[in-house]
């Protein structure tokens, strides 16, 4: 990367990783280490999400040629929706808790290595997903994912309970009430009827492999996987909550509708439904009009000798 480049590093100060070795701070950290790089880098740290959205919308604004995000996956799909569509490219620094998108996109989980991905400044163009004007760079979903989410965020809210224990109880809330959805997908002009307890959409195809659960091998294949559950028993129930929960793809089953689609059309009984966005839960209007973005962010990986010598 040129070292005369414009960078700004917008972080999280929610995520879960705020110290490194010596109880030294992310911020302080990553100063040091854009520094010995010979990169301006300026750093901002963001205590909620309205702090974040200004952040991510000034940097878009001032048109910094890099905008580096420092979270979860919720934090680098916010930064990612203001520069998407823009010659600006995403740093991804994985703080948070379960970083599929690093992952899947190879980066090193380590603070440092990653922040040297950042500086070398290697990029491509990948794909996202959007429904209804919003993207998601990993997935979407409706039914028994964002339910659990929201009566997880009121129980933390209202009892003050810690996120897991408020996790716990959400499951119980609405696995008892053995939630299902009627949905109406269109998809290439064919209609299909469901009743069903999930219905996940991916940023393009999810694979499972060994260990490997939910990975994808690649973000430019142009396509949406689509995977909507049939009616199913309970215990069945409990594994798809917990896939759902845990970020897991579901797996390739009878149980299963799969294909892959470039856009699709969801309709219910509902005018407003919970929708899931990269672990973020929102309302939104039906009908819910899904499409594939192909190519439009551009994000910062590793070389491919890179990977190589991480696996050696």
């Amino acid at each position: 990367m040129d070292k005369k480049t414009r960078m700004m590093v917008i972080l999280n100060a929610a995520a879960g990783t705020a110290h490194v070795a010596g109880g030294e701070t992310v911020e302080a950290r990553l100063a040091e280490i854009f520094a010995d790089g010979g990169v301006d880098a300026h750093i901002a740290l963001a205590k909620d999400t309205a702090e974040l959205t200004s952040l991510a919308e000034r940097a878009a604004g001032e048109q910094y040629p890099v905008v580096v995000a420092g979270g979860g996956d919720g934090t680098i799909n916010l930064v990612a929706s203001k520069i998407v569509g823009t010659e600006s490219l995403l740093g991804v620094l994985p703080l948070g808790t379960l970083n599929h998108f690093a992952k899947d996109l190879r980066i090193s989980l380590d603070l440092e290595q990653a922040t040297q991905i950042i500086i070398d400044g290697h990029a491509v163009r990948v794909d996202v997903g959007e429904v209804n004007g919003q993207i998601f760079i990993n997935n979407s979903s409706l039914g028994l994912y964002p339910s659990i989410v929201r009566h997880r965020e009121r129980q933390q809210e209202r009892l003050g309970r810690s996120k897991w224990h408020a996790l716990f109880w959400a499951g119980l809330t609405v696995l008892r009430r053995y939630p299902f959805l009627s949905v109406r997908l269109t998809v290439d002009g064919e209609a299909l009827t469901r009743r069903t307890p999930i219905v996940f959409i991916g940023n393009n195809e999810y694979e499972m492999n060994g260990l490997q659960i939910g990975a994808r091998s690649c973000l430019d294949k142009r396509h949406l996987s689509l995977y909507v559950a049939h009616r199913v028993g309970r215990a069945r129930l409990i594994q798809l909550s917990l896939a759902a929960l845990f970020g897991w793809h579901p797996g390739e089953a009878p149980d299963f509708d799969q294909m892959c689609v470039e856009e699709l059309w969801i309709e219910t009984r509902r005018n407003r439904l919970l929708v899931a966005t990269d672990g973020e839960v929102s309302v939104m209007q039906a009908p819910l009009h899904y499409r594939i973005r192909p190519g439009v962010l551009r994000v910062i990986v590793p070389r491919a000798e890179d990977e190589r010598k991480g696996e050696n």
